[in-house]
């Protein structure tokens, strides 16, 4: 079976057994480390292997021909995407304002415009795509009004002189109750998603019995981070949602898809056939 994930510690945590033939009676894998901005163009074009992770964004335009395996994805609690800016001080501020963001078909970029469409009905903020790695700097140079950034530029923004305008992770959970969708696994229908889940679910559980066992394959795949950063990075992402998705996780999935089909974000999604698929027990292989 092909498969394509991130290199990040997160899938490979998670994907360890799979990878390295531990889960009994899986399938062995054949593995394309990619950005998930590529499995998501992929995804969308059905040009990608028969399983990938892709954003949970990215899923609506997949889903004609993907399933969504109910397992082996990341929602996270306080690791939501920030606004910054230099002199923005509340929402209005932004008002016919630019705002620079990493791409266009990404959960970071789906929270932005659901909570602009609640905070500035009236007159929107311009749209620029940029690298994310220029997306600071741009801020800083003024070049745009404002910016919005994920993962560790979190931590980094202050070194730019920028200020957080607001926390879309800190918006969404306090107006859902929900953590984040983040990133989700598919298979193209006709996998076996049942067998699929269940070797997911077995690789994770292996890895959490065993982590020093995944940790050389981390590292390997990490690009220059510590091996601190990586864990940290796992603990973050890596949780009960994981495992398996439940009733919570569903209802994550579906409010944040459901509302932006209604902003016309995205194409509507037939639910009831996205959770009738038939992956959703949590069942783990024994060894």
């Amino acid at each position: 079976m092909k498969i394509a994930f991130s290199p990040c510690p997160n899938d490979t945590f998670i994907f360890h057994g799979l990878v390295h033939d531990s889960v009994p009676g899986a399938e062995k894998v054949e593995v394309t480390y990619a950005d998930i901005d590529k499995t998501n163009t992929w995804a969308a074009e059905q040009t990608g292997p028969e399983v990938m992770k892709i954003s949970y964004a990215a899923f609506p335009y997949a889903a004609e021909n993907y399933q969504l395996i109910q397992c082996g994805g990341a929602l996270g609690r306080g690791c939501g995407p920030l606004v910054l800016t230099k002199e923005a001080k509340q929402p209005d501020d932004l008002k016919g304002k630019t705002v620079a963001v990493p791409s266009e078909r990404s959960t970071a970029y789906m929270l932005f415009r659901l909570w602009q469409a609640q905070k500035l009905p009236e007159e929107k903020a311009e749209i620029i795509v940029l690298p994310f790695d220029e997306i600071m700097p741009a801020v800083q140079s003024g070049s745009v009004d404002a910016g919005l950034v994920i993962h560790e530029a979190r931590f980094t923004y202050k070194n730019y002189g920028l200020s957080m305008l607001v926390d879309l992770g800190e918006w969404w959970e306090e107006d859902t109750g929900a953590p984040i969708p983040l990133g989700a696994i598919i298979a193209r229908k006709g996998v076996d998603s049942e067998k699929l889940a269940a070797s997911i679910r077995t690789s994770l559980h292996q890895a959490w019995e065993t982590p020093d066992n995944t940790m050389d394959y981390v590292m390997e795949h990490a690009q220059e981070m510590s091996r601190e950063v990586a864990q940290s990075h796992i603990d973050l992402y890596v949780n009960e949602y994981s495992m398996a998705l439940g009733s919570q996780g569903r209802y994550a999935v579906e409010t944040l898809l459901r509302r932006a089909a209604e902003e016309g974000l995205v194409p509507e999604v037939e639910w009831e056939k996205v959770w009738n698929t038939g992956n959703s027990p949590e069942k783990v292989q024994k060894q």
